[in-house]
């Protein structure tokens, strides 16, 4: 391959590591020891993660986590464009704002959909297991380089934006890699062989509708607890969805996957563990209800998930 996801990684690197230097370097953050530690440690996983022992990056997990529980991740002063100013751009700009947002989808469909299979020498374009998430990364990039080109702004301006935009979401920018590492550790620490068990044990299964409803149920509840559909997905889908609706009720596997990993994006818009989602958006708009993004998302959660019962049992 000539693209390669490994290359994202060590660019999501390079760019944490300037943000814990830059970080460091700011007078005005009254933490910025720790929080300069904070994503320098997020830095090194990315960068030389896969090559370091894993009791070794377990151990700069634990430490990120008492940095961040500790209240140690802190938000230093940034200069902010004067409204007059930044009013007057936006009029300039216009709707040509929009160019580079709508970029990112544009050109991530188009990568996957047309650069997957495009080979040098028998050597593909794009890595082939990861070539939506390459093609995401280059819409990224892109859109980078139209947002300076319709500002007439630097890539430095455009990395103190986005230190600006990491302290702001601080520490819940971790949540889902470290949401996603846990419901692996959930899969291999049998949870879902004990989920299984507890609900085939005290739930009635010989009705379909009853393990459909465990099912969906049972992941937005799961996404509840741990705030990411990710880590929940292999603890219900190992406990219920393969052994009972695939195993017991010759389910389609795919429409199974799909409903269950839909049913837990509906638990994610009900929980305030989903802080990069939902508390977060509260404290940036400076909302005065911490919970007022979940209040306006739990009616179309739930919703949702009678549907995603009514689907599976139709579909699967």
């Amino acid at each position: 391959m000539i693209i390669s996801i490994q290359y994202l990684y060590w660019l999501a690197g390079v760019i944490l590591a300037i943000t814990a230097f830059m970080t460091l370097t700011d007078k005005s953050n009254p933490k910025r020891w720790t929080t300069g530690l904070f994503w320098g440690l997020f830095a090194v996983a990315f960068l030389v993660g896969e090559r370091l022992p894993p009791a070794l990056v377990g151990v700069g997990v634990l430490v990120m986590a008492v940095i961040a529980g500790f209240g140690g991740v802190g938000f230093g002063k940034h200069q902010d464009m004067p409204d007059k100013a930044r009013r007057a751009s936006a009029g300039r700009l216009g709707n040509k704002l929009f160019i580079p947002a709508l970029a990112i989808p544009l050109v991530t469909v188009f990568g996957a959909m047309f650069l997957k299979d495009i080979k040098f020498g028998g050597v593909s374009l794009l890595d082939p297991a990861n070539s939506t998430f390459v093609s995401l990364g280059l819409g990224c990039l892109i859109a980078l380089g139209l947002a300076c080109w319709l500002t007439r702004d630097t890539p430095v301006q455009a990395m103190r934006e986005s230190r600006r935009l990491t302290e702001a979401l601080g520490w819940a920018l971790v949540l889902p890699q470290m949401l996603a590492m846990l419901g692996l550790m959930f899969n291999d620490a049998g949870v879902g062989k004990a989920v299984a068990h507890l609900a085939t044990a005290y739930i009635n299964m010989d009705f379909r509708l009853v393990a459909v409803m465990v099912y969906v149920l049972g992941m937005a509840l799961f996404t509840i607890v741990m705030g990411n559909g990710f880590a929940a997905f292999p603890v219900m889908t190992g406990g219920i969805g393969v052994p009972v609706l695939v195993g017991i009720y010759d389910a389609n596997p795919a429409v199974m996957a799909a409903i269950g990993m839909f049913s837990g994006y509906c638990g994610t818009l009900m929980t305030p563990m989903a802080a990069n989602y939902n508390i977060v958006p509260a404290a940036l708009l400076e909302l005065p209800d911490k919970y007022a993004v979940i209040k306006a998302q739990i009616p179309t959660a739930l919703a949702l998930l009678v549907a995603n019962i009514v689907l599976l049992y139709l579909l699967m």
